[in-house]
């Protein structure tokens, strides 16, 4: 488009418009009803829709947290160690697993998971903590600190 006189080059809205309108239709194509097809009521909703959807994400990575935390207490508590314990001796031996992997061990593998807590309650025995009970399922694992003590 050629414009003789400014005016005419200011008042023209042209394509940028038609994209700018475009884009904000085709984040509100599943909407029904005039949401969907005016501009003023579809740009309100898909600004609340971004907002809600930022919110979301964040949220669900807390849901996430606090689900894989229930799910390896309830998996410790099975098998008589507490969280804090079982994870501190983890630590402590430098089994480096996050929640989600320790969370997905005690669903799809719980023999694995049983052999973690097994570890941890030998080494929350050797370090001394008086939370473990029953000693004789647990004298079968060997930690290093066994092996320095018996030298």
């Amino acid at each position: 488009m050629v414009f003789t006189s400014a005016v005419n080059f200011i008042r023209s809205r042209g394509p940028d418009e038609f994209w700018r309108k475009r884009k904000i239709f085709k984040l509100a194509a599943h909407y029904f009803g005039r949401p969907r097809n005016c501009y003023s009521l579809s740009i309100r909703n898909v600004q609340r829709a971004l907002a809600y959807a930022t919110k979301g994400r964040k949220l669900k990575k807390i849901d996430m947290l606090d689900l894989w935390t229930t799910r390896i207490t309830a998996a410790c508590n099975q098998h008589e160690i507490e969280y804090g314990i079982f994870k501190t001796s983890l630590r402590d031996l430098g089994i480096l697993l996050n929640k989600k992997v320790l969370s997905d061990l005690a669903i799809w593998e719980p023999y694995s998971f049983k052999a973690l807590t097994d570890i941890a309650k030998r080494k929350a025995l050797d370090d001394g903590l008086p939370s473990i009970k029953n000693e004789t399922e647990v004298s079968r694992i060997i930690t290093r600190g066994m092996l320095s003590t018996h030298k």
